[in-house]
């Protein structure tokens, strides 16, 4: 009998939840599909893997035993396509490169260029990951390097050269009665619903949320989103605010949204990011001399 592993990741999610509800928002599907795929799980097994009650998910035994054993299963299983897919790319000259929105900014092509410069024959596979991956896949083994928002959850396990910071801005639906201002205070803000990144990205979340820079006053969740579209159709269409690197007004410009400059905000900052294991490997490490190269020309030369 096969199971889709599919199956067996939404299993898990339920398991450590405890609840349909927690787990459909930590997997971004609805409760009933959720429903329908746990049960469609047991009725493959043929045994009842949880109680369900008013107060949530309960294993059963079986469904116990399932979950000991089903995340080491799936973590190998990640493992070995991981190893598979890394195996076919060296073999083809690949260097996957993992980025959040604008990656380096204007500077990304130029990258590039001095990477395939130095490495004649390599390819570059730029990769965008969605908000809900904060690392890009570099923490799963899904990308070689990344550009990345700095900070982001795992970080301290990864290697990190800081590339450039910029202050952050706010984004305004074009009507909104602040959109009219030069430069707004942050703490003008603090009554504004934010459109905020996926819970399940934790205090990366809250960073963009600013979360620690409202001398404890709570934030207001008008949306969430987890691509840049999404983001931007949830501002113009006044479900809230949100701040944003101020790059955002060249590479996110949209009918609709205002980008204005914010005081007493922390600014962003990028970095080339790697795994500890990457650096006795030499191409990954040309990438991110190349980015030191293009970025901090001054430091990279002494």
């Amino acid at each position: 009998m096969d199971v889709d592993t599919r199956l067996l990741r939404y299993f898990v999610a339920v398991a450590e939840e405890g609840t349909l509800a927690r787990a459909a928002e930590r997997l971004f599907v609805s409760q009933p599909a959720l429903t329908k795929q746990i049960r469609q799980l047991e009725a493959r097994l043929g045994v009842r893997l949880f109680t369900r009650s008013r107060t949530g998910m309960t294993l059963t035994e079986p469904g116990r035993t399932l979950a000991e054993r089903v995340p080491a299963l799936l973590a190998d299983w990640d493992r070995t396509l991981r190893e598979t897919k890394s195996t076919a790319d060296r073999a083809a000259r690949l260097l996957r490169v993992g980025f959040m929105a604008s990656a380096a900014n204007e500077a990304t092509p130029d990258i590039i260029a001095e990477f395939t410069r130095r490495r004649p024959g390599r390819r570059v596979e730029m990769r965008q990951a969605a908000w809900s991956n904060p690392s890009a896949g570099l923490a799963d083994g899904d990308v070689d390097v990344a550009l990345l928002r700095l900070p982001f959850p795992g970080q301290s396990a990864l290697r990190t050269a800081v590339l450039f910071t910029e202050p952050r801005r706010v984004a305004l639906p074009d009507g909104h009665p602040l959109a009219a201002r030069d430069v707004i205070p942050f703490r003008d803000l603090w009554e504004e619903p934010f459109v905020a990144a996926p819970a399940s990205t934790g205090w990366w979340r809250d960073h963009w949320l600013a979360a620690d820079e409202r001398d404890g006053h709570p934030v207001r969740i008008g949306a969430v989103a987890d691509q840049p579209d999404d983001w931007l159709s949830a501002i113009a269409n006044g479900y809230g605010v949100a701040l944003a690197p101020a790059s955002a007004a060249r590479f996110y410009a949209r009918p609709g949204v205002t980008y204005r400059p914010v005081r007493g905000v922390s600014p962003s900052r990028v970095g080339v990011v790697w795994a500890p294991a990457a650096d006795a490997d030499p191409v990954v490490q040309d990438f991110v001399q190349c980015c030191l190269d293009v970025l901090r020309p001054e430091e990279a030369a002494t």
